[in-house]
């Protein structure tokens, strides 16, 4: 409910931006706003989670998305929208995300047992990928059937089931472990899990995994589908457009359930490994194919490939995280998967401008298949138990 309401937001304010200013600038400032917060505050935030009551942090994340929706309602409604309170509204988005990821993800290892674990992260992607495949529909419903205004203040309810969920559990995200950092944390306390990342092999190998998928595709494959769907001949709106938008989220949906109902992948560094380089090399297929049909299956099989590498190298990051550092370890993860996802929307600007947008993501995955390669030949010289 939350990612749907995150994403409802990002469709009507989105909209009503670029009727409002017609900034280019602007649209770019939408991508960099919304993860710029994780490269930078994924750390102290992670931080924050293992001093805290993660349920309070999480409710926090929680207020600060539903005032950022309240405050565009009022803007727009009553006329006074600027650039410079957008753009405010947009940072303030952003970082509602970053704080409520590593609390979130702190919860789910208190949640489940360790046995348990890789189960809960992949039932938890695949809803939060729910969320972002119902967006543009409910969003679209919202600005169509009642405005922005009125549908941003509706959006607002969105995110009051989560926000009461956090008062019903027991679980404040370090019952199970019963530690919390109760001392005060320096600058160097902060950062100072740069030390436990680099000394695992197989820890330093998820995050780096995780920081090739954010810098080679990143949100990159999406915004490039009105693109394939004119190269296929679908044109940028229709039914042909509309089955490559869903086949870009259902893979994750409908793969995320079978895979959990089968039990077939467990929490092994070489299986977010073959998952990544799955996913490099169908993203390469959307990318350089002229069917129709060849775009559609590669995106749902893509679509697993990447729920299967972000949830099993998610798991993998937790299970080996110290208790003592699980926060910032968890933080770390986040500044690298979706903090690099800025650079990916610079790439692709970049590289399309010079080529074309269809050569900036071909390029991408094919860079992302061969770096995964290479991380398989890392990583297998770490730890026997890091599988």
């Amino acid at each position: 409910m939350s990612m749907l309401g995150d994403n409802n937001e990002h469709v009507l304010t989105y909209w009503v931006l670029w009727q409002t200013f017609h900034s280019a600038g602007l649209v770019g400032f939408e991508v960099i706003s919304h993860w710029l917060p994780y490269l930078v505050l994924s750390v102290p935030f992670g931080a924050l989670a293992e001093r805290y009551d993660c349920r309070g942090l999480i409710q926090a994340a929680q207020a600060l998305f539903m005032l950022v929706s309240a405050c565009w309602a009022v803007l727009i409604l009553t006329g006074t929208l600027t650039m410079w309170a957008a753009c405010v509204l947009l940072v303030l988005h952003g970082c509602a995300g970053a704080l409520w990821s590593p609390a979130e993800q702190m919860l789910l290892h208190d949640l489940a047992p360790p046995e348990e674990l890789a189960s809960a992260v992949r039932l938890n992607a695949t809803f939060r990928s729910l969320g972002s495949l119902a967006g543009p529909v409910v969003g679209s419903a919202l600005l169509f059937g009642l405005g922005v205004p009125w549908g941003l203040f509706v959006n607002v309810l969105f995110y009051v089931p989560m926000t009461f969920l956090m008062l019903r559990t027991p679980f404040d995200g370090h019952a199970r472990s019963g530690y919390v950092h109760r001392a005060r944390m320096t600058f160097a306390d902060t950062f100072g899990v740069v030390r436990t990342v680099g000394g695992d092999r197989v820890l330093m190998g998820m995050i780096a995994l995780t920081s090739l998928v954010g810098l080679c595709v990143g949100g990159s494959l999406q915004a490039a589908i009105p693109s394939f769907a004119d190269r296929l001949g679908a044109g940028s709106a229709g039914i042909g457009y509309g089955a490559l938008l869903f086949a870009n989220g259902v893979g994750g949906v409908v793969g995320g359930l079978l895979l959990e109902a089968s039990g077939v992948i467990r929490p092994r560094a070489r299986a977010a490994v073959a998952a990544t380089v799955l996913f490099g090399l169908t993203t390469v297929t959307v990318a350089m194919t002229g069917s129709s049909v060849a775009a559609i299956a590669a995106l749902v099989v893509g679509g697993v490939a990447s729920l299967v590498s972000r949830s099993v190298a998610q798991a993998i990051v937790q299970l080996r995280a110290p208790v003592r550092e699980r926060g910032r370890v968890i933080g770390v993860f986040n500044m690298f998967g979706q903090g690099m996802r800025t650079a990916n929307g610079l790439m692709l600007a970049l590289v399309g401008g010079a080529f074309s947008v269809g050569t900036a993501v071909a390029l991408g995955g094919a860079v992302l298949a061969l770096g995964a390669a290479g991380l398989a030949w890392f990583v297998s010289r770490g730890p026997v138990s890091g599988g």
